[in-house]
């Protein structure tokens, strides 16, 4: 009796970024200080993504609210702790009593904090610019990591590595799921980063300059009316590095080669109301990919739409062994 084989397709590996947020898609918004709060946050989940509730602005009790107002609404989510912006364990404490499930940790060695996190049944992402600390944090017990180009917006690595390198050098290390983050805002962005091995993307400067942000208009249009060389790289030789809009002021920056340091004292100036040179206003490359204010609900049903049309053109090229 010849022996039968079944013909059934096996069901792909599940998503593990997934099973760890249970968000409906790998489509993460990055943790913005004073604006990744409820109602960005929400609308994020609410359109199948994973909101994240930022504590970088260190409004310990603001903050605090804003975890327990989200965990009201019966919506997947997560928490960013950024190590070195705490200024005391009430944050971590109050996480990790909290019910959440899913925290992203940065700016810092996470060392320190998976343990905690862990015993409250809370999976742990670290943000890392670089192998090496993709490694150390691997080795510390990290359950993910979110790797972070040199083109996204913010807190920057002054030795930038874009995400298409630092991805494919992280993916050829370690084994944990990864979350590509920087030059990401739309399906073909996505795309590629599964292609070089990620499970989930992270935007920024997309969902800043969504329609349900609660930034001033003035802030979404630069964004908006920037082009692809439309950001600098700033304090490149001191710290913090981080990537802004161009503007006059950091125009300044950029010549002198060093940032004040009260440059951002008027950061919420240029949030909320509108004052764009009040301090340097963080935003990514992907501003000069971004040319129109979307729902967050829009940016992730397209975003989804384009992976999957990108996918299937790419799966029946394989499928047909051709270059198309």
């Amino acid at each position: 009796m010849t022996a039968t084989h079944s013909t059934t397709t096996p069901l792909p590996p599940k998503n593990r970024v997934l099973a760890h947020t249970g968000a409906r898609y790998p489509i993460i918004q990055a943790p913005m200080g004073w604006i990744a709060r409820t109602q960005l946050a929400s609308a994020v989940s609410r359109a199948g993504g994973l909101g994240v509730i930022e504590t970088s602005s260190g409004e310990t009790a603001n903050c605090q609210a804003e975890i327990t107002r989200m965990s009201a609404l019966d919506l997947p989510f997560g928490v960013n702790l950024p190590i070195r912006f705490l200024k005391d364990d009430a944050m971590l404490r109050f996480v990790c009593a909290s019910g959440v499930k899913f925290v992203t940790t940065s700016a810092g060695s996470p060392a320190k904090f998976i343990a905690p996190l862990k015993d409250a049944g809370i999976t742990v992402y670290h943000a890392v610019p670089t192998v090496e600390t993709a490694l150390k944090c691997v080795d510390a017990g990290i359950d993910g990591l979110v790797v972070e180009g040199g083109e996204g917006g913010g807190f920057k690595n002054p030795e930038e590595v874009s995400t298409l390198v630092l991805l494919q050098a992280i993916r050829a290390q370690v084994d944990v799921p990864l979350v590509a983050a920087g030059g990401i805002c739309d399906g073909r962005g996505m795309a590629a980063a599964f292609a070089l091995g990620a499970e989930a993307v992270q935007m920024g400067t997309r969902f800043v300059s969504c329609a349900e942000s609660p930034v001033h208009a003035n802030y979404k249009n630069a964004i908006v009316d920037a082009g692809v060389t439309g950001t600098w790289m700033l304090n490149t030789k001191a710290s913090p590095c981080i990537r802004a809009l161009k503007s006059a002021r950091t125009q300044a920056i950029h010549d002198a080669g060093l940032m004040p340091a009260d440059s951002f004292a008027g950061i919420q100036q240029v949030y909320f109301d509108g004052d764009m040179e009040a301090a340097p206003a963080l935003a990514g490359q992907t501003a000069g990919l971004i040319d129109s204010i979307k729902t967050a609900q829009q940016i992730i049903d397209d975003t989804v739409a384009e992976f999957f049309a990108i996918s299937q053109r790419m799966g029946a090229m394989a499928a047909a062994r051709s270059f198309g």
